[in-house]
């Protein structure tokens, strides 16, 4: 059975895609040749043992100290308005330091749209509140300033880079407790077939060993470590 995919919003994962990890994501990309997917800088979790795996939905923010008085955050609504289900929002900031980039309420429009997480090398704020609304988050730190007459929307719905890696709307972004990995479009069929099947034999292999067969024996049998 494969994943229902309508269009760049509405990823559904398949029963089962609960096992997946960064890690065995990792492991299938590399399978497949593609070894630089995995974001070179660790963004942190804002809660411990969160996880987001969804369809990239971008914005570039540029230094700016221009700011529209009446409507100052005109291109992050219309951004945020546009976000769909099962996307998980990337803020790309070439990992500025100068504000926060994303708090509670554009968290709370992002879980209305029906958003599965948000990933950013800029800094979050409103943090405790962002935990309490059960919202996935990962950030390069946190800073209560607004980006306000600081920065500025530049870009939205194209391809930006994140600690390294290329980031295209409608690729497959997962986020947990051990980093970030884009699958890019292109490659996802097969990419998400390796990974698949490698969580289930990770399954047979920790069962085995649990069950007291050496570590030898299990991976001559199934080459999976």
């Amino acid at each position: 059975m494969s994943s229902v995919d309508n269009g760049e919003r509405g990823f559904v994962p398949e029963p089962g895609d609960e096992r997946l990890t960064s890690a065995i994501l990792s492991d299938s990309l590399d399978a497949t040749g593609l070894r630089e997917q995995v974001l070179q800088r660790r963004l942190e979790p804002l809660v411990a043992g969160s996880r987001a795996f969804g369809r990239a939905v971008t914005a570039q923010f540029a230094p700016s100290l221009d700011a529209d008085l009446d409507d100052p955050y005109r291109d992050a609504i219309d951004f945020i308005d546009s976000i769909g289900a099962g996307q998980i929002v990337v803020i790309a900031t070439d990992e500025s330091n100068e504000s926060a980039f994303w708090g509670e309420l554009f968290s709370a429009a992002a879980i209305g749209a029906g958003a599965v997480g948000v990933v950013t090398d800029g800094n979050l704020r409103d943090t405790d509140k962002i935990a309490g609304l059960g919202f996935a988050a990962f950030s390069r730190s946190r800073r209560p300033i607004d980006y306000r007459g600081r920065m500025r929307v530049v870009a939205t719905n194209s391809a930006v880079t994140v600690a390294g890696v290329v980031i295209r709307p409608g690729d497959l972004v997962m986020a947990d407790d051990d980093g970030v990995v884009v699958v890019p479009r292109s490659s996802e069929t097969r990419v998400l077939a390796l990974a698949r099947e490698r969580a289930s034999r990770e399954s047979t292999v920790l069962h085995e060993l649990l069950a007291g067969d050496s570590l030898r024996e299990v991976w001559n049998r199934h080459r999976v470590l």
